[in-house]
């Protein structure tokens, strides 16, 4: 369903020479990536971010973000969020997000467990929140038996492959400020979000009102590197001493900001999510033209593909012999929902190879 666990249900054990959909984080590391690590790997650095790298990262940061912006590396998504969404919240507030969220879903509850807040899952169909969404938890303000609602996360793009535009973004922002919230944006994959709109990265995030970023490398050619960023005025106040207690804290942490400068010195971030969504596009559209010409039959698209995710449910019988060539989650399995990523080095025919054997099985099926 996500992109956790290999022994999903409906999964397989494959030999790791086979490709697949199933996630982006099943992707190597880039080569440019790989190199930017061998080449910070030369003498002694400071320790703990007091390194050259990182300090470089600062300014290229707010080159893509803005001069306030104020980055602090950390090893995974996972972290990212939990001490990012600490330092935006008191022990007693909560945080209203959608109920696909990473956070919700996929973190094993670490938001609550280790973090110590409360979430406010709401139902979104398309995994975007709405003001009008977000009212539905956004309420018992000053009453001691109820979480406070104090933050709003947002994922870009979503767990369902969906985007939010810079004004839906603006939209939400303000709504939150008006009431006293303030918004955390999951951005594991915001660089396929931008590649999608064609849009810098901080008019996502900067100028649509984003207050604390997640910013995810992994899932874009990295090994392991993520970011918080502190965007908005007022927020992550005591988020150095959060990262260090999390274990959030590279002592080698300029392998984890060489990483982040690889990507982003460059275009690099931009080249591997316009490829990544370029492939999900491949697919989608040769999908249809399949259904189109009757060479693949029963396959149902569930959600739009806008970045580089595809959403869609399978005839009966067809993902377990599907998986046994390519490896994909189940989304909902029940309702025969399947998932399939695509990543900075997903080829043409990895893409082409996939459609013929889904033709294959629909049309026995």
């Amino acid at each position: 369903m996500h992109d956790a666990s290999p022994a999903r249900p409906g999964a397989t054990r494959h030999d790791p020479a086979v490709r697949g959909f199933a996630s982006d984080n099943n992707a190597g590391i880039h080569p440019e990536v790989l190199a930017a690590i061998a080449q910070a790997n030369g003498g002694h650095q400071k320790a703990y971010g007091a390194d050259v790298y990182t300090a470089r990262l600062q300014e290229v940061f707010r080159d893509h973000f803005g001069d306030a912006a104020e980055a602090f590396p950390v090893f995974n998504g996972t972290g990212a969020n939990v001490v990012g969404l600490q330092s935006m919240l008191p022990r007693w507030g909560a945080v209203i997000t959608a109920s696909t969220a990473h956070v919700n879903l996929d973190e094993g509850g670490a938001p609550e467990r280790v973090g110590g807040m409360k979430l406010l899952p709401v139902l979104a169909d398309d995994g975007k929140l709405t003001p009008e969404l977000v009212d539905r938890e956004a309420w018992g303000w000053g009453d001691e038996h109820r979480a406070q609602p104090l933050v709003v996360s947002i994922s870009q793009s979503t767990e369902l492959g969906t985007v939010y535009t810079p004004a839906e973004i603006r939209a939400l922002a303000d709504h939150a400020h008006e009431r006293g919230m303030r918004l955390h944006m999951d951005g594991s994959r915001l660089a396929n979000a931008a590649a999608a709109l064609d849009v810098p990265l901080r008019a996502l995030t900067t100028d649509a009102g984003v207050d604390v970023l997640s910013f995810g490398g992994t899932k874009n050619g990295a090994m392991l590197s993520e970011a918080i960023l502190v965007l908005g005025p007022e927020v992550g106040e005591g988020l150095v001493y959060a990262r260090k207690y999390a274990m959030q804290l590279a002592s080698k942490m300029r392998f984890v900001s060489a990483q982040l400068l690889a990507l982003l010195e460059g275009d690099l971030w931009l080249r591997n999510a316009r490829h990544a969504n370029a492939m999900a596009a491949r697919l989608r559209g040769a999908v249809e033209a399949g259904l189109a010409d009757g060479s693949i039959r029963g396959v149902a698209f569930t959600q739009p593909t806008q970045a580089n995710g595809v959403f869609a449910t399978l005839p009966e019988g067809v993902a377990d012999p599907l998986r046994a060539t390519f490896r994909f989650y189940d989304w909902r399995a029940e309702h025969r929902e399947v998932r399939w990523m695509c990543s900075f080095d997903t080829t043409e025919d990895d893409v082409d190879a996939f459609v013929a054997e889904i033709g294959r099985l629909t049309r026995g099926a």
